[in-house]
């Protein structure tokens, strides 16, 4: 059998370990309190949504938007809390388009535990630039993906691609 050395999946099975029902628990809720975006991926703040990377990225470029308020479902949400991070989707895959010029997107949610919520307590819906051939022997045949950049390196170009084209947001703490 082929391993693998993937330390940073044990992060990944220690935070999801369980449901995340209550903020203090929830790495969304938690990066939004700190002072510290890049070490929490949070690439983007708004009013009413947030932009960070998936840690555990399916491709290069795997964003996670989410509304800044700890709901777990879409019938929670109204508002600016359901409209705004829609409105971000849309404009983080404009400058996906000019950053990474994928030629497709995975775009959606998964709500509850049944349907593959890894944090089921805080609604956010995956970005996930697509490329024709991405998925190539290495997944099918190997079981490993290949993300071709690190995490903060990507989080360094998507910031400065935000800056270029003025959607670069003042960090606001309000949760």
């Amino acid at each position: 059998m082929d391993r693998l050395w993937a330390p940073w999946r044990a992060q990944y099975i220690r935070e999801s370990s369980g449901p995340v029902e209550n903020s203090s628990e929830c790495f969304l809720c938690r990066g939004l309190a700190e002072d510290d975006d890049r070490a929490n991926l949070v690439v983007w703040r708004g009013e009413c949504s947030v932009v960070v990377l998936n840690r555990f990225p399916y491709n290069n470029g795997h964003l996670l938007i989410a509304p800044r308020v700890h709901l777990g479902t879409i019938d929670a949400l109204e508002g600016m809390s359901l409209t705004e991070p829609v409105e971000t989707i849309r404009r983080m895959v404009q400058v996906l388009d000019r950053l990474l010029r994928p030629q497709g997107y995975n775009i959606g949610l998964n709500q509850g535990k049944a349907a593959g919520a890894g944090l089921p307590g805080h609604l956010h819906w995956h970005v996930v630039p697509r490329w024709d051939g991405d998925s190539n022997f290495m997944p099918v045949l190997g079981q490993t993906k290949v993300i071709v950049e690190s995490l903060l390196e990507f989080y360094d170009r998507l910031k400065a691609e935000l800056d270029a084209v003025g959607l670069s947001a003042p960090v606001q703490r309000r949760n």
